[in-house]
C-alpha cells in the first residue's frame, strides 16, 4: 500500500526532516504518490539514493520505446520535445549530449567568472532596497543573480531579462496538473524565443555557450535541433532556478540565526564551508527524476519489479543519521561534508562549480553591504511554494537593520 505524504505541504517543506524520518521509518524504499508522477518508489537513505543513482542500467530515465519516466499520457507533445535533453537520457545518449556542453564549459572557463559573479552581486546587493523597505530578497536578489549570470554565460541580451524572469516565476510554481496547463503558453513563448537566438548564432555566430555549442554542432554534427533547444532550455533552467533556492534558503537561515550570520561575517575564508552545509541541509532539489526499473532487483532489502518507478530523495540522503553526525542540524563548520545535493553518478550536476561559486558571492556581497539585514517577519510566517520535489521559499522580507 502507498504511503500518503503530502510533499507540497507547507508542514512537510518548513521541516523535511520530521516528514523523512517518519517515512524512513517504514523502510529504506517506500512506496508513495508524487504530484504529477503518480505512484512511485522514493529512497529514504543515503545508501539507497546513492545505489539507485549510480545504477545507470538498471533504473533508466526511459522506457526500452524512449518513453521518459517523469512524462504522462495528458501531457501535450511541446513537453516531450523540452524534455528530449540530457538529464532524461540514458547511454549513450547521455554521454552524447553531455560531452558537448561539457566541451562549452570548458571553453568558457566557469571558475574564472568569480570576479564577474561578485560584481554583479555587489550592484545587486546596492539596489536592494532602491524600490522601498521591507524588500522581498527572493525578487530582488536571490533570482536576479542567478538569471543575470546565466543569461551572460548563454550569450542571451540582458534587455530579455525580464522575461526569464517571468518564466521561472511560472516554472516554480508548478504543482499540478492545472498550474503545468497554465505553463504550457510561457513554455511555448520560451521555445520559440529560444529557436530565434539560436537560429541567430548560427547565421551570425557571437559570444557565450549558446555559440560554442552551435560551433559544436557544426563541427561535430552530434546534436539534433530539437536537442539543442532542449539544451539550451535545460541550461538556462537549470542554471538559475536551483541557485536561486539555495540562495534563498541560505539567507533566511543565517537571517533566523544571528550567531550564525556573525560567525560566517567574521571570516569570509569560512564561506565555502558554509555553502557546502546549505547545500546540504536546506537542499533546494529534493529529488531526483523518476526512473524506470530495467529489470526485477532488490534494494535495500526491498524487492522491485520490472516496470515500476523510482526516484531518489536527495534530501533523505542528505540527512541520514547513518551518515551525517547530528544530521538534522545545521553545522556551518560540518567536516566531512557528504551532501549528494548534485547527484552522484552520470547525472552529477554539470553546474555544481558554478552553483558554489554564485551562492558564495551573494552571501558575501549581501552581508557585507547590509551587515545588519534582518528578516522583516517572524520566522514562523516565512511561507513555501507548494512545488514538490524543490524546496523554494516565496517572499522573503527583510530590512536593512541597525
Amino acid at each position: 500500500m502507498a504511503v500518503r505524504v503530502d510533499f507540497a505541504s507547507q508542514a512537510f517543506l518548513r521541516d523535511p526532516a520530521a516528514g523523512i524520518a517518519a517515512l524512513r521509518a517504514r523502510g529504506p524504499l517506500v512506496a508513495t504518490r508524487f504530484p504529477i508522477v503518480g505512484r512511485v518508489w522514493v529512497t529514504t537513505t543515503y545508501e539507497t539514493t546513492s545505489a539507485l543513482l549510480k545504477d545507470s542500467a538498471t533504473f533508466t530515465l526511459r522506457k526500452e520505446d524512449g518513453e521518459v519516466a517523469g512524462l504522462r499520457w495528458w501531457m501535450p507533445r511541446s513537453i516531450a520535445t523540452v524534455a528530449n535533453n540530457m538529464l532524461t537520457m540514458d547511454e549513450p545518449d547521455h554521454t552524447r549530449l553531455r560531452s558537448i556542453v561539457d566541451e562549452a564549459f570548458r571553453r568558457r572557463a566557469v571558475l574564472d567568472m568569480a570576479p564577474h559573479i561578485r560584481a554583479i552581486a555587489d550592484r545587486l546587493a546596492d539596489e536592494l532596497f532602491a524600490a522601498g523597505s521591507p524588500a522581498d530578497l527572493m525578487q530582488r536578489y536571490a533570482r536576479i543573480l542567478p538569471v543575470s549570470v546565466i543569461c551572460e554565460l548563454l550569450g542571451l541580451p540582458m534587455a530579455d531579462r525580464p522575461r526569464f524572469i517571468a518564466w521561472a516565476e511560472s516554472m516554480s510554481r508548478l504543482a499540478g496538473p492545472i498550474s503545468f496547463l497554465r505553463m504550457m503558453g510561457s513554455l511555448s513563448k520560451m521555445r520559440r524565443y529560444l529557436e530565434t537566438q539560436l537560429q541567430r548564432a548560427r547565421d551570425e555566430g557571437g559570444e557565450g555557450l549558446i555559440a560554442e555549442l552551435v560551433q559544436v554542432e557544426k563541427e561535430r554534427g552530434r546534436i539534433t535541433p530539437d536537442e539543442m533547444v532542449s539544451m539550451v532550455f535545460l541550461l538556462l533552467g537549470a542554471g538559475s532556478e536551483t541557485t536561486t533556492h539555495l540562495i534563498g534558503g541560505s539567507v533566511f537561515e543565517l537571517l533566523r540565526d544571528p550567531v550564525r550570520r556573525d560567525w560566517l561575517e567574521a571570516d569570509w575564508g569560512r564561506v565555502g564551508l558554509a555553502v557546502e552545509e546549505f547545500l546540504r541541509f536546506v537542499a533546494p532539489v529534493q529529488f531526483s527524476k523518476p526512473r524506470y526499473v530495467r529489470r526485477d532487483v532488490e534494494i535495500g532489502g526491498v524487492h522491485l519489479k520490472k516496470g515500476e518507478r523510482v526516484m531518489a530523495m536527495l534530501a533523505a540522503a542528505n540527512i541520514d543519521p547513518d551518515v551525517h553526525e547530528d544530521a538534522e542540524r545545521l553545522d556551518l563548520e560540518r567536516r566531512p561534508n557528504r551532501h549528494i545535493s548534485f547527484g552522484t553518478g552520470i547525472h552529477f550536476c554539470l553546474g555544481h562549480q558554478l552553483a558554489r561559486i554564485e551562492a558564495a558571492c551573494a552571501l558575501q556581497a549581501l552581508f557585507v553591504r547590509w551587515p545588519r539585514l534582518q528578516l522583516a517577519v517572524k520566522p514562523d510566517q516565512i511561507r513555501w511554494r507548494g512545488r514538490p520535489g524543490i524546496r523554494s521559499i516565496d517572499k522573503l522580507p527583510v530590512v536593512a537593520g541597525s
